[in-house]
């Protein structure tokens, strides 16, 4: 039988436990969270919720009261040092009068970056920082990027047969991973702020492109990439309301398509002068919006456009144990590609794991691709 030891890192854990029970829900903001102990006892427990409210910090301490002078806080981020929607928590931490406060890791904020940490140090208070830092940074990897660049971290998504293919040579697709596969799918749309397909993909499938889970969940914002204004205004995702619908496209494309699709009720967004989108301006134009992170399902010709500009941040692919065949059938990436392997783009901290019958495949892409230009239907 094992037995927890009462120790910091119990703390944190429990902590870190928290935050992640609310991915999906603080939209730009990071998920954070809190754990107040005195005297060996939980005396206050807090995670932040939702954008503009209370930080974790805020709900831990009030649950503490005045049990919290003297205790230890652990929390999983940074205590935010500037007045943003709600006041500092480095100040409701020295109200508090704490003793001592345990960080996993400091806030990439700018208007933070270690100005919490040293606040709290000027008030006598002592602070450690570190403990399951490298857990605290990956969880808040798309806070992390937002942060700092304003541009969406993209986690590319998708689902091939053994012989590496999206769909039959007809272009069915329905269904290349099995039943599990798809509800993990719609856990990882519940965590992200948007949702992006090409133009292709939403007239093959008129998806809803919605969070489908047997419990209430957050829908994200549906984007498509259409250079032309292919997507009829009468297109599900357009009917529903569930959530905002961006059309991206570029400046040329047909006016009265674009007046169409804005009286259907979405938001058309010209990125660029060229005959294709322009992905790397479009990207900066979601984050303007603050889409602080997109779900990737395109089909090869995106994946491909995406993976070229290093757009891509997290891979996820699902790889189903069956073969389908086909000179023509889609591949996952659709480009140009490299004449050596040797220049073949590596998966790095990949992850492996069994999803009902199928394998999912995740990590992180570094791509070897320049600064040019490029772009996408």
């Amino acid at each position: 039988m094992s037995i927890a030891i009462l120790n910091d890192e119990m703390y944190m854990r429990l902590a870190l436990d928290m935050a992640s029970k609310a991915q999906g829900q603080t939209e730009i903001n990071p998920v954070v969270g809190c754990v107040v102990v005195k005297e060996g006892r939980i005396v206050g427990l807090g995670a932040h919720l939702r954008r503009g409210e209370g930080h974790a910090e805020v709900h831990a301490l009030k649950m503490a009261g005045e049990q919290a002078e003297g205790a230890t806080v652990y929390v999983t981020l940074e205590p935010c040092s500037h007045h943003g929607r709600t006041p500092p928590c480095c100040e409701r931490i020295i109200e508090a009068k704490a003793a001592r406060v345990v960080v996993a890791c400091t806030d990439p904020n700018p208007q933070v970056a270690g100005r919490g940490i040293e606040r709290i140090r000027q008030a006598g208070i002592a602070v450690d920082v570190g403990l399951l830092g490298e857990e605290s940074m990956r969880m808040n990897e798309m806070f992390n990027k937002y942060i700092v660049t304003k541009l969406p971290f993209v986690t590319m998504k998708s689902a091939m047969t053994l012989d590496g293919k999206l769909a039959a040579k007809t272009g069915d697709s329905r269904y290349v991973s099995g039943p599990a596969a798809r509800e993990l799918t719609h856990s990882l749309r519940h965590r992200h702020m948007g949702i992006m397909i090409g133009v292709e993909t939403a007239l093959a499938d008129d998806p809803e492109l919605t969070t489908r889970l047997s419990v209430p969940a957050v829908h994200p914002v549906r984007i498509i990439v259409d250079s032309s204004l292919r997507l009829p205004p009468q297109a599900r995702m357009l009917q529903d309301r569930t959530s905002r619908v961006i059309v991206l496209t570029t400046a040329g494309a047909d006016e009265a398509k674009r007046n169409a699709l804005t009286e259907a009720g979405a938001e058309v967004l010209a990125c660029g002068a060229g005959t294709r989108v322009d992905l790397k301006l479009a990207m900066q134009e979601l984050g303007v919006r603050e889409i602080g992170s997109i779900l990737l399902e395109g089909g090869g010709k995106l994946n491909g456009a995406m993976l070229e500009l290093g757009l891509i941040d997290k891979v996820m692919i699902f790889v189903a144990p069956k073969v389908i065949g086909g000179t023509d059938a889609p591949g996952v990436f659709q480009f140009g590609g490299f004449e050596k392997m040797s220049d073949a783009i590596p998966l790095r901290e990949m992850s492996v794991e069994q999803v009902g019958s199928d394998i999912l495949i995740s990590g992180y892409f570094r791509s070897p691709f320049g600064d040019h230009s490029g772009g996408a239907e």
